[in-house]
C-alpha cells in the first residue's frame, strides 16, 4: 500500500469524527447548503400558468428549457449568489425588450429560491404541456414538487414519438403513434406503439392538467409494437376509427402502409385492433397506385338515416358508409369532386355542364381535389380560380393559406364544423403554423381562417383535435401535434421536447376567433337543405368598432366593418340592402347592381363585409 493511498484511507475513516468537531475538507460538499437548487418559473402574464418550452440562455450560452410546469433549474455552482442574465425566447410568446433590444431578465441565482418571469402570449392557443417523452416534469421533480401525472420522468422507455392517432374505444381513449425513440438504442419502435388513458369523466385527468398514458409494453418494459405486420420496413397507421356493427359490438379500424426507403409505401390495407392481444390484425389488402387511401383523423356523421365516415386530408371531401364491408372496399368510397368518373390526378378530366361550369358532386371512382392539386390544375388552365373549393384565406391579410394536414370535428359551442390544421410554407416555418377555421357543413364553405399557433423555424405537424377533451360545451378545445426540427431547416433540436407531442388549448370565445361566417342574401346563416352558395361573409358576434346590420324587424342580423375604416382587410366590400316594395322584405348583397323583381336598393351601403371566395354550390 502506498503512503498516499494509506493517507486517503485514514482520512476517510476519520471523516465522521472530524465532522463532529466541525472540520470539513476543502473539497467536501457544503452540508449546510440547501438541496433544493435555484429555479426559474416562467408564467403566462394573464393566467399565471407555467409556460412549457421556454428557452432561457445565459451570457455564456448555457441553455435551459422549462418543463411542463414552466420550471427550469439552474444548477451552476459558480453562479451561486450572483446576478445572472437570461435571454428569454419562446415560440408564440413574447418577453419585453430593453433599450438595447435584448429580451431577457437579470435573476439572483440563490439555491432554494425561485425567480418568476412573466411572458405575454402572442399565440391565440395556449401551450399546456408535453404529452410524450422523457423528463416531462423533470425540473418539477428536481425541485421536490409533486407533478400531476403518474410518470413524470420516463414512461415505458419512450423518448420521442411521431404523429398521434386517437379514438374512444370500449369506454377508454386509445392512443397510437408513429415511429418512437427508445432510451437504450438509436433505433426504436417502427410498428406503432399504443397506450390507453381514461376519459376525464371516468377517472382520467382533467385535460388542462395532463394525460396519464398506460402504454402497452413489451417484456423489457418498452412501448410494444401493435402493428408488426409482415414485410420489411416500418408499419404506419392512418385513419383510426371506432365503429359498431349491426349487433352493437364495437370495432377499431385503421388503414396501414408498409414503408421502404426513402419514404415510399409498397403495401396498403385495412387492419382491426384486437384488444385482447393488444395488436392490429389485417382485414384487407388494397391495390397500389391509387390516388387516395383512408387517411388522417376521420369523424362520424349521421345524416338522413345513414352513418358515414369522413376523412379530412385536410378538407373532408371523401366519405364511406360506416361499416366494415364498405370500409374494406375502396370502390365504395365517395369524393366530393369536379373530376369525371374514371379520372385520376395524373390524368384529370373536369366534368362540366352545358354552360361550361365545373360540376361538383359526390362521386365514386374519382378523387377529391385537395389544395395542392387544385392549385396545379388552376396553373395548368384546367380549372378556373373561381372554381376552387379549398379557398382558405387569412382573415387579416387575404393571403391564401395552403393547408397541409389537420382534423375537422363538429363543435357544439360554435354550432359549426371546426378545422385545426397545419399550413405548409408558412411565414415563420415550413410546417409549424397552425390555423383555425369554421364552416356550416363539412364541405365548407371553408373561407377565412386565423393563425392560432406559430413556431420560429420549427415544425409542428399533424395536429389532432381531441373532441373527447372538449370542455364547457365545446368552448374549450384541446389539440396536440408533433414538435420536431424535421423539415424545418433548423439544425438545433430542442432537448427533451424534440420529436414529441405537445398539447394546446383554444378558447373559442377569444375575440380573435370572431371570424366571418356565411350568410345568404335573405339573411339566413346556416346553409341547409339543397346545394347553395353563400352570398357574403360577416361577423356573427359583435366586436369593437363593428356595425350592426339590422333585419326588417330592426334586430341585429350580423355585424360589419365601418365603411370609412382605414386600411380595411382585403376581400371586404360594401354590403347593400334591397327592400321589396310590397312585402318590405330585405335582401342583402355585395352586388351594387342586383336586379330582383320588386326590390329596390337602399341609397347607402350598410358596412363592409367579406366576399365569398368559394363559388361552389354545397350540399348540407
Amino acid at each position: 500500500m502506498t503512503r498516499t493511498r494509506a493517507a486517503r484511507l485514514l482520512a476517510t475513516s476519520l471523516l465522521p469524527a472530524l465532522a463532529a468537531l466541525g472540520f470539513q475538507p476543502a473539497d467536501a460538499p457544503d452540508q449546510s447548503r440547501s438541496v433544493v437548487p435555484f429555479a426559474v418559473e416562467v408564467v403566462d402574464d394573464v393566467t399565471g400558468r407555467g409556460v412549457p418550452l421556454v428557452e432561457l440562455e445565459t451570457v455564456n450560452h448555457i441553455k435551459l428549457y422549462t418543463d411542463s410546469n414552466g420550471l427550469a433549474v439552474l444548477d451552476e455552482p459558480g453562479f451561486e449568489g450572483r446576478a445572472v442574465y437570461l435571454h428569454v425566447r419562446a415560440h408564440g410568446y413574447a418577453f419585453p425588450a430593453d433599450g438595447f433590444g435584448y429580451r431577457g431578465a437579470r435573476v439572483e441565482a440563490r439555491a432554494g429560491t425561485v425567480a418568476r418571469l412573466k411572458l405575454k402570449r402572442v399565440n391565440v392557443a395556449e401551450r399546456l404541456y408535453r404529452v410524450t417523452g422523457a423528463g416531462v416534469y423533470a425540473d418539477t421533480v428536481r425541485l421536490g414538487r409533486r407533478p400531476p401525472t403518474e410518470h413524470p420522468l420516463l414512461n415505458a422507455g419512450v423518448l420521442g414519438s411521431d404523429s398521434v392517432l386517437t379514438a374512444v374505444f370500449q369506454g377508454k381513449i386509445r392512443w397510437f403513434w408513429g415511429d418512437t425513440n427508445r432510451l437504450n438504442y438509436p433505433l426504436g419502435n417502427f410498428h406503432t406503439p399504443g397506450a390507453v388513458s381514461m376519459l376525464p369523466d371516468r377517472g382520467g385527468l382533467d385535460p388542462s392538467v395532463g394525460v396519464n398514458l398506460d402504454y402497452l409494453a413489451d417484456p423489457d418494459g418498452f412501448a410494444a409494437a401493435t402493428a408488426r405486420l409482415p414485410g420489411d420496413g416500418p408499419t404506419w397507421l392512418f385513419g383510426l376509427v371506432a365503429l359498431r356493427d349491426r349487433a352493437g359490438a364495437e370495432h377499431l379500424y385503421a388503414s396501414y402502409s408498409k414503408i421502404k426507403p426513402p419514404l415510399d409505401a409498397y403495401e396498403r390495407g385495412l387492419v382491426e385492433f384486437n384488444p385482447a392481444a393488444g395488436v392490429f390484425e389485417k382485414r384487407a389488402g388494397w391495390p397500389m397506385g391509387r390516388d387516395w387511401y383512408p387517411d388522417e383523423h376521420p369523424f362520424l356523421r349521421r345524416q338522413r338515416g345513414r352513418d358515414d365516415v369522413y376523412f379530412p386530408t385536410p378538407f373532408p371531401l371523401t366519405r364511406v358508409t360506416a361499416d366494415l364491408e364498405h370500409l374494406k372496399d375502396l370502390a365504395s368510397y365517395e369524393s366530393f369532386t369536379c373530376l369525371a368518373a374514371g379520372s385520376t390526378l395524373k390524368h384529370p378530366r373536369i366534368e362540366r355542364d352545358d354552360h361550361g361550369n365545373a360540376v361538383f358532386a359526390w362521386k365514386r371512382d374519382a378523387p377529391a381535389l385537395q389544395p395542392d392539386v387544385e392549385a396545379r390544375l388552376v396553373k395548368e388552365g384546367l380549372l378556373r380560380s373561381s372554381e376552387r373549393l379549398t379557398a382558405l384565406r387569412d382573415v387579416e391579410t387575404g393571403r391564401r393559406v395552403q393547408i397541409h394536414r389537420g382534423s375537422v370535428n363538429w363543435n357544439a359551442h360554435r354550432r359549426r364544423w371546426i378545422m385545426i390544421a397545419t399550413e405548409i410554407g408558412g411565414t415563420t416555418s415550413l410546417l409549424g403554423e397552425i390555423w383555425y377555421a369554421e364552416a356550416d357543413t363539412p364541405l365548407g364553405p371553408w373561407a377565412y381562417a386565423r393563425k392560432v399557433v406559430t413556431h420560429d423555424k420549427y415544425s409542428f405537424y399533424n395536429p389532432r383535435h381531441h373532441p373527447f377533451f372538449d370542455q364547457d360545451g365545446g368552448r374549450l378545445v384541446y389539440f396536440e401535434g408533433t414538435y420536431t426540427n424535421s423539415f424545418s431547416g433548423n439544425p438545433v433540436m430542442t432537448p427533451r421536447y424534440d420529436y414529441n407531442q405537445v398539447m394546446y388549448r383554444l378558447d373559442l370565445d377569444d375575440p380573435r376567433l370572431n371570424l366571418p361566417v356565411a350568410f345568404e342574401s335573405s339573411g339566413v346563416r346556416h346553409l341547409d337543405g339543397a346545394p347553395r352558395r353563400a352570398d357574403f361573409f360577416a361577423l356573427e358576434r359583435n366586436r369593437d368598432g363593428a356595425i350592426a346590420i339590422l333585419d326588417a324587424a330592426r334586430k341585429p342580423l350580423c355585424y360589419a366593418l365601418p365603411l370609412d375604416m382605414k386600411d380595411p382587410p382585403p376581400h371586404t366590400t360594401p354590403l347593400h340592402a334591397y327592400r321589396h316594395a310590397a312585402s318590405r322584405r330585405l335582401l342583402y348583397s355585395t352586388d351594387a347592381d342586383l336586379v330582383r323583381d320588386g326590390y329596390a336598393r337602399l341609397p347607402q351601403p350598410l358596412g363592409r363585409v367579406w366576399i365569398n371566395p368559394v363559388n361552389v354550390a354545397l350540399p348540407d
